[in-house]
């Protein structure tokens, strides 16, 4: 009995491990290509043809306020890539005028009975395309797009991939909770997105900036529809498609929380999701394992990845535990517990082109107590529709020329 326990106690610690050491082996895999990567660099050529010219619907999801939409709407009219159109979803607004409403490219729906989801809020999109779009992209009310956003993707969909998740930046850094905010993002990005496409792997979507077949959507089956929107999208067409690429070079700018408040609301919805979606990284786990499909495998290790708050707290009790247990475990939880932070921190100092946002990573201890807050409070998600109140109004010229 005790044996069993053992091995238990044993396992769990080395998962746990591989998780904290993660970033620390990605980064060295990053150094070493950054390293000998020249040497085995191949000249580049210009024999790209320009293929199909991709028709994007590009679906906006508002909910009660159409504040941020007019800048949104405004920066996806200015792309140099005109085969689009604009779908935004006003829900539970009062009125649908968003100022651009006469133009073609735009048009601009009011659902007769609040929907309250932002996957039914897609859906009724989807329901009023005027015309067969070859894909989809996904955005929020506070999202906006570099000029060469779409440019940028129908290169990638002309490469032959089929889901695209493109590179989320921050649209504000004018506090510590936005740079600390921008910072993680940094983080995940590097992780989940960057370093699985250098290893030809899937990565991670977010739950906006996601470029889709839109025949590929329509095989996602929603039975939940108060959040986990990113969760379930992402576990169903990982197992139809060979790859979910990630376009580092399409920009989305994503409007970072800005206060300790709307920090833990944002969280609380997050973490929830985790655990109420655990069971879709344990499908893609078991799939990737019956069909030997390591990309799989590696994918849902990854879904089943507790947040770091969560894997901090796991290494600060194991190192404790093992003071009683084997000094020599102890000895190698606290060298995770150098490593991670030390990872994490190269990682933002290497991603971004912000020194506010390297500076704020020294608050991060407050970062930290918020998420042990939103944690206790996950229960109010399952009740709510925990929404992150955005409010910067600022237009994608002014914010190219900052």
């Amino acid at each position: 009995m005790w044996s069993i326990l053992f091995v238990c106690f044993a396992a769990i610690q080395l998962l746990l491990a591989a998780y904290l050491l993660q970033p620390a082996f990605l980064l060295l895999i990053y150094g070493i290509k950054k390293l000998f990567g020249a040497l085995f660099a191949k000249k580049k050529t210009n024999t790209e043809t320009p293929g199909k010219n991709y028709s994007f619907a590009v679906i906006i999801t508002a909910h009660k306020n159409l504040q941020l939409v007019p800048p949104l709407v405004d920066s996806v009219l200015r792309q140099t890539y005109r085969h689009f159109k604009v779908y935004v979803v006003a829900d539970g607004c009062e009125t649908a005028n968003i100022g651009y409403n006469a133009d073609p490219q735009v048009k601009v729906l009011l659902p007769e009975v609040p929907l309250n989801a932002k996957i039914r809020s897609i859906d009724y999109a989807i329901n009023h395309f005027d015309a067969t779009h070859d894909a989809m992209i996904i955005l929020d009310a506070d999202n906006l797009l570099h000029p060469d956003y779409l440019q940028v993707l129908n290169r990638y969909f002309n490469k032959g991939y089929r889901a695209v998740q493109t590179n989320m930046l921050a649209k504000n850094n004018d506090s510590i909770y936005a740079q600390l905010d921008a910072a993680g993002n940094y983080f995940s990005n590097f992780i989940d997105r960057r370093m699985r496409m250098e290893m030809g792997l899937s990565a991670n979507i977010w739950g906006l900036g996601i470029a889709i077949e839109t025949a590929l959507y329509k095989q996602v089956i929603y039975r939940n529809f108060l959040g986990g929107f990113d969760k379930k999208i992402q576990a169903d067409i990982v197992k139809l498609i060979p790859q979910l690429a990630y376009a580092e070079d399409a920009k989305v700018y994503d409007e970072k929380i800005d206060s300790g408040d709307a920090l833990e609301t944002q969280r609380t919805r997050w973490i929830n999701a985790y655990f109420k979606y655990f069971k879709y990284g344990w499908d893609v786990l078991l799939t990737g394992l019956r069909k030997g499909n390591f990309n799989l495998v590696y994918f849902g290790f990854n879904l089943l990845r507790p947040p770091l708050f969560l894997q901090v707290v796991g290494a600060a009790f194991f190192a404790a535990a093992n003071y009683f247990i084997s000094p020599v475990w102890m000895l190698g939880w606290i060298i995770a517990m150098v490593l991670f932070p030390l990872s994490f921190f190269i990682i933002v100092a290497v991603m971004s082109t912000d020194r506010k946002t390297v500076s704020a990573l020294f608050y991060l201890p407050v970062f930290f107590i918020r998420q042990v807050k939103a944690f206790l409070h996950i229960g109010r998600a399952n009740k709510a529709f925990l929404q992150t109140q955005n409010n910067k109004v600022i237009y994608i010229q002014d914010l190219l020329n900052q």
